[in-house]
């Protein structure tokens, strides 16, 4: 048992829910990715999801694609990403999870090396968001060989037969998106009740959602229902704010993470 799949375990015997912030790998100098992990984890995070940077993050909107953008510009490389990882695993226990393009994983042509090397780092599992679910034997045969968690998209109009067969293909959790479209703020809370409900009746998994979540309330309306509540856009519009504004990203990501958990209760 990995600690993405521990996390999950625990917080399910002991009656809680975890939070899930996203990170921008290199973002938003090339050398912030461990200090922010660390922030994280003081803030109550209990596995953060680490975006490897990508030209053309097809599901992310306006604010994750610019930090994206931005890394890129700054020289990140998933190689340097995944070695701020390692270097984060003298401090940092809680679950990784990189949230990776399937063309960056099968660069190189060999799928199983980049898990490898990435799990080596510290990496405990995997989402795969432009990954069909027709296409992803490999990629899911990969991060069970190396011990780590693979975990494929659910929309809130995917039909019922083929969320069994998505759920099926997890491993870890099943990640549920809150709304349709792309990534970004939004001011109401996001119902996730049906489609949680008809996650329960075709998996043991644990669920999380993400896409919208942007406070604290959101958090709590989302693990109401599900176990776990994923914050992208909202806390990398702090983050970005905070450099813009010469003041810590790492100091103003531990107050919003800290805030976020507040919503577990």
């Amino acid at each position: 048992m990995n600690r993405v799949e521990a996390t999950f375990r625990l917080a399910r015997e002991s009656g809680n829910k975890v939070l899930m912030p996203f990170l921008c790998g290199g973002f938003p100098a090339p050398d912030a990715t461990r200090p922010l992990l660390e922030a994280c984890q003081r803030g109550g995070a209990g596995i953060v999801e680490i975006g490897i940077p990508f030209s053309d993050p097809i599901a992310d909107g306006p604010v994750i694609a610019e930090a994206m953008h931005r890394a890129i510009a700054a020289g990140v490389t998933p190689g340097r990403v995944l070695q701020q990882v390692s270097d984060a695993r003298t401090s940092v226990s809680m679950g990784l999870v990189a949230m990776v393009s399937v063309s960056i994983a099968c660069r190189g042509g060999r799928v199983s090396s980049f898990v490898r090397d990435a799990v080596a780092a510290g990496i405990d599992g995997f989402i795969f968001p432009d990954a069909p679910l027709e296409e992803s034997a490999e990629l899911i045969d990969a991060c069970r060989e190396a011990g780590a968690t693979a975990t494929l998209l659910v929309a809130p109009t995917t039909p019922p037969d083929r969320v069994s067969r998505i759920a099926s293909a997890c491993s870890g959790f099943v990640y549920v998106l809150a709304r349709a479209g792309i990534t970004g703020e939004r001011r109401d809370a996001p119902n996730v009740a049906p489609i949680v409900a008809a996650l329960r009746k075709c998996t043991q998994l644990p669920v999380a959602c993400g896409f919208g979540v942007a406070n604290a309330d959101h958090v709590r309306g989302i693990v109401a229902h599900a176990d776990g509540a994923i914050v992208g856009s909202a806390l990398v519009r702090k983050i970005s704010e905070a450099a813009a504004a010469g003041a810590d990203p790492a100091a103003a990501t531990e107050e919003f993470v800290r805030h976020l958990a507040t919503g577990l209760a």
